[in-house]
Order: C-alpha cells, then structure tokens, then sequence
C-alpha cells in the first residue's frame, strides 16, 4: 500500500500568523489563518480537511461493503460537519450520506453503513471522535 505525504508551514504568533497546507500529490494547496480555523475568515483548516478525508473514506468503503455483497452503489454522496470545541478538541463529525443503491432493503443498507462507519481507515484513525451518520438511501 502506498505511503501518503502532507506538509504545513506556519509562520509567525497563533494570532497574527499565517499558514499553508499542501497535499503531496499536489492537487490542493492553500492557506489557514487562526481566523479561518476558529472565527469565520477566508482559507481552509485542518478540520475542514479532516472532514474531506472522512467522507471520502466513508463513501468508498461503503461502496466497497455494497459491492462485495452484490449491491453495486450508482452514487453515494456524503457530506462531513466537523464539531470544534473548546481546548480546542474535535468532538464530533456528522457524516450525512445519500447512496443510490438497487436491490437492497433499508435493513441491509444501515448494516452495511454501520460497519463501513466503524472500520474504513480514516474512523479508525479518529476513535476518539464521536462519529455520527444519517444515511439515506434511495434505489
């Protein structure tokens, strides 16, 4: 399996300083701000990126799950609201999840969503966040 890189740079004092995030494959970069991260001020944050790779990480381990019981998924769309409290600790991650799957019954389906929820890679790296998913089928 391949090894995946990521870089920051930060420069300057937690308030007035300024950063840039980087992807290794080079296919995002851009800058974070204490503003962007805890007020609402323009950039991205760790915990918008965080939010990405769960969905992601998600949306193709439940596809993985479907296909292999013999419900290949034509879509699923996930969305990530990413909870930042105070400390500041990430509390919760709200996954909401559309998936257009033929075949299948609601039982089946949620099965499939709560074992993709507890064991694609990126849940099991944040086991001590409170993950959360509303999914929603639709054949």
């Amino acid at each position: 399996m391949p090894i995946r890189h990521a870089e920051a740079t930060w420069t300057g004092n937690l308030r007035e300083g300024n950063g840039r995030m980087k992807l290794g494959s080079g296919y995002f970069e851009g800058p974070f701000t204490f503003a962007s991260r805890f007020e609402e001020g323009k950039g991205t944050n760790p915990e918008e990126l965080v939010g990405a790779a769960q969905a992601g990480c998600f949306s193709m381990f439940l596809s993985g799950q479907l296909t292999k019981e013999g419900f290949p998924p034509k879509q699923i769309h996930t969305t990530a609201t990413v909870h930042l409290d105070a400390g500041p600790t990430i509390s919760k991650i709200i996954l909401d999840t559309t998936a257009q799957v033929a075949g299948i019954d609601q039982a089946k389906f949620q099965e499939l969503v709560d074992f993709s929820k507890k064991n694609c890679p990126v849940s099991k790296a944040l086991t001590g966040v409170d993950v959360q998913v509303n999914a929603k089928l639709e054949k």
